[in-house]
């Protein structure tokens, strides 16, 4: 019999959440922003490890209008909680092929600006680490880089062989991007040069999500066909260091650990099941079962891994050695 982890926090909301992400800013590490029905809410998080009472607890902050589903948030990498006023700037992508960038000081200073482009649905959008750029990928076979300088003109459109599923900033060079399209090709690029530095393949498919690890930027990790596909880029050959099966009916979601590159989370099939795994073990430190996948994210400085499905956002705590 299956041993399944039972989430350590459980929020419940009214209304079902479509997607949400946990910021990644060391200046905001607790905010959370939540997509429902036609609005985005924005909140805090405080987990027992943070405060003197030993509770968690939750801040509901402020609610923001959006007109249709999202489908994609990032926040800003200069998203800060501990200025005066306080300074949120994120954006969602939503059904209707638009991206919308929000800045808001949590009180009554909202502004919004839509870019248009992409003529299919958007899959993942990323901030580059100086906030210079930001990135998108589509269903419409392209990803799109907008600069921030010139009040995020598009002014880069990389043509991809197939949609482009998940999208990621080098951790320190703000010229380098990786894409990954669903088809298991996942290319480097260098924004300056526009070019193409590297490309790699997953032995399976479709490719459903990629994440570049944090804190060693030589790891690159993709769910694909069902299987964890790590990719060491320090060594050459660029083939797979590690492939580990692990969702039978195909993964969706995949998500590395900011406190080690070698703790992955990732939400599949069969019975939409998330899966925490270390590299060298075919045994899960998580797994529990979710009726829906509407997510999945780390919290940047504790060792707690998100997921979001029907009304409720759960968290699990992750024993990372």
């Amino acid at each position: 019999m299956r041993n399944f982890t039972a989430p350590k926090h459980v929020l419940n909301f009214l209304e079902q959440i479509t997607c949400f992400e946990m910021c990644s800013s060391p200046f905001a590490p607790n905010l959370i922003c939540i997509a429902g029905y036609k609005k985005l809410i924005l909140g805090c998080v405080r987990f027992p490890e943070e405060v003197e009472s030993g509770s968690f607890s939750w801040e509901r902050l402020k609610d923001i209008f959006h007109e249709n589903r999202c489908h994609a948030i990032s926040f800003t990498p200069n998203t800060s909680l501990m200025v005066i006023p306080k300074s949120v700037t994120f954006c969602a992508a939503g059904s209707d092929f638009l991206l919308r960038i929000f800045r808001t000081d949590l009180q009554n200073a909202d502004t919004v600006q839509t870019l248009e482009g992409h003529t299919n649905y958007v899959n993942d959008v990323s901030w580059s680490n100086e906030c210079e750029f930001l990135a998108s990928v589509s269903d419409d076979n392209s990803c799109k880089i907008w600069c921030s300088q010139s009040n995020y003109d598009n002014i880069i459109t990389f043509c991809l062989s197939s949609a482009g599923m998940s999208v990621k900033w080098h951790p320190d060079d703000p010229n380098k991007v990786m894409v990954a399209e669903k088809k298991g090709v996942i290319h480097m690029y260098n924004v300056r040069s526009q070019q193409s530095v590297i490309s790699v393949e997953c032995p399976k498919i479709p490719l459903l999500a990629a994440d570049w690890a944090l804190n060693n930027y030589h790891f690159i990790s993709a769910i694909s066909g069902g299987e964890i596909v790590t990719f060491d880029m320090s060594r050459r050959p660029w083939s797979p260091t590690d492939v580990k099966s692990v969702h039978e009916d195909g993964g969706r979601c995949l998500r590395i650990s900011p406190c080690s590159e070698h703790v992955t989370a990732s939400i599949g099939r069969p019975d939409i099941t998330l899966k925490v795994f270390t590299a060298n073990s075919t045994i899960p430190l998580i797994e529990a079962p979710l009726k829906l996948c509407a997510g999945l994210s780390w919290h940047q400085r504790l060792p707690y891994v998100a997921a979001a499905y029907d009304r409720k956002l759960c968290f699990w705590s992750v024993q990372i050695k």
